[in-house]
C-alpha cells in the first residue's frame, strides 16, 4: 500500500478509527459515533488508503489492530482530543467575561482603584480570570502592544496611535501640607500657590510627576524651579509632607488611603476649575474584545460613582 502524500486524513475518518479502535466492533463502534455500519468501514479504508498503512486485520468473527494501528490509535485520540478542546476555547471566546483578562494598571492608581475593580469582577464576573499587572505608563504600553497585556488602566490622554482610550472619570487634585501650613485646610487656594511652594513629587517615569510639573507651569512656576527631594511612591510623599519637607498633590481617590496614614497633616482644595486627571481604560485599537471592554468600562463607571471623582459618559 503506498502512501499519498496529496491526501490528508478527514476528522470523520480519524473519528472512525477511533471508534473501532476502542470497541474493536463495526456494529459497535458505528452505534457509538451515530454512523451506518458500512459508511464506518469506509471511513477506515479511507484513512488507510490516505495514511498508506494497515489499520486494522479483520476476521469473520473480530477485528483487532495491526502494531501500526495500535500505534496510529494514540495519536488519532490525541488528535480528537485536541480539537475538542479547540472547540471548547472558541466556545468559551464567544461569551464575554471568561478567560484570561491581563489589566495593567498604574501605581498612582491600583492602590485605590483595585478594590473597586476586583469587587466588581468578582461579584459580575466571576468566569474572568483577571491578573493585575502594576507598571509605569511606559511599560505598560509596551505590554499593551506586545500583546502581553489587554487592557490598561491609567491616567490619559496617551496620545499613542493605535490606542484607544475609554474614559472613567476626572478627579482633582488636592494640596497636602504640614499641619500649622498657611494653605493647609483651605477650600480655595488659587493656582499661582504653587509657584513658591516647595513641592515634593514621585521620581522621574511616573506619569503624576509629569502632571504636577504642568500644572506647576501653568500656575507660572518657573521651568528650573528646584524639586529637591523625590519618592518612588505616593505613601512615602505623604509621610515627607508630614515630616515637614513640604508640600504635595494628591489625586482625591488617594487622599483617604494616604492622609489616613499620617498624622500632622492638612489638606487643601483649589479654587475652580481645580488641576485634575482624567483616568482611563485604554485598549488596542480594532481589539478583538473591544464590544467586551466597552461593557466592562460601563460597569467600572457605576462602580466608581460612590468615589470622589467625576464619572464620565461613554464616547460616542
Amino acid at each position: 500500500m503506498s502512501v499519498h502524500k496529496s491526501k490528508q486524513p478527514s476528522l470523520a475518518q480519524l473519528r472512525a478509527f477511533a471508534a473501532v479502535a476502542e470497541h474493536l466492533h463495526f456494529r459497535d463502534a458505528a452505534a457509538a459515533i451515530g454512523m451506518s455500519q458500512p459508511a464506518l468501514s469506509g471511513a477506515v479504508s479511507a484513512l488507510e488508503e490516505a495514511l498508506g498503512v494497515q489499520l486494522l486485520e479483520r476476521t469473520t468473527r473480530k477485528v483487532l489492530l495491526s502494531p501500526a494501528g495500535e500505534r496510529l490509535a494514540v495519536r488519532a485520540k490525541a488528535v480528537l482530543d485536541a480539537v475538542a478542546e479547540l472547540m471548547e476555547e472558541a466556545e468559551a471566546a464567544q461569551a464575554p467575561f471568561t478567560g484570561v483578562l491581563r489589566l495593567g494598571v498604574i501605581p498612582t492608581v491600583a492602590p485605590y482603584l483595585l478594590p473597586t475593580v476586583l469587587r466588581l469582577v468578582h461579584q459580575r464576573y466571576p468566569q474572568l480570570d483577571l491578573q493585575v499587572h502594576e507598571e509605569q505608563t511606559s511599560s505598560l504600553l509596551e505590554g499593551l502592544a506586545a500583546g502581553r497585556l489587554d487592557l490598561l488602566l491609567l491616567a490619559v490622554p496617551l496620545g499613542v496611535p493605535g490606542v484607544t482610550e475609554l474614559p472613567l472619570f476626572d478627579e482633582d487634585f488636592v494640596l497636602v501640607t504640614p499641619e500649622g501650613h498657611p494653605l493647609g485646610g483651605r477650600e480655595d487656594i488659587p493656582r499661582d500657590a504653587l509657584r513658591e511652594l516647595r513641592l515634593l513629587l514621585l521620581d522621574e517615569g511616573h506619569c503624576l510627576r509629569d502632571q504636577a510639573l504642568d500644572i506647576c507651569r501653568e500656575a507660572g512656576r518657573e521651568e528650573g524651579a528646584a524639586v529637591t527631594t523625590t519618592a518612588a511612591g505616593l505613601s512615602t510623599l505623604v509621610q515627607l509632607v508630614a515630616g515637614g519637607l513640604g508640600a504635595t498633590l494628591l489625586p482625591c481617590t488617594a487622599v483617604e488611603v494616604e492622609t489616613g496614614r499620617a498624622e500632622r497633616l492638612q489638606t487643601g482644595r483649589f479654587a475652580a476649575p481645580a488641576p485634575s486627571r482624567r483616568i482611563a481604560l485604554a485598549m488596542r485599537t480594532g481589539a478583538a474584545r473591544q464590544a467586551e471592554f466597552e461593557v466592562l468600562a460601563g460597569a467600572m463607571r457605576e462602580a466608581m460613582a460612590g468615589l470622589p471623582v467625576r464619572i464620565l459618559p461613554p464616547e460616542e
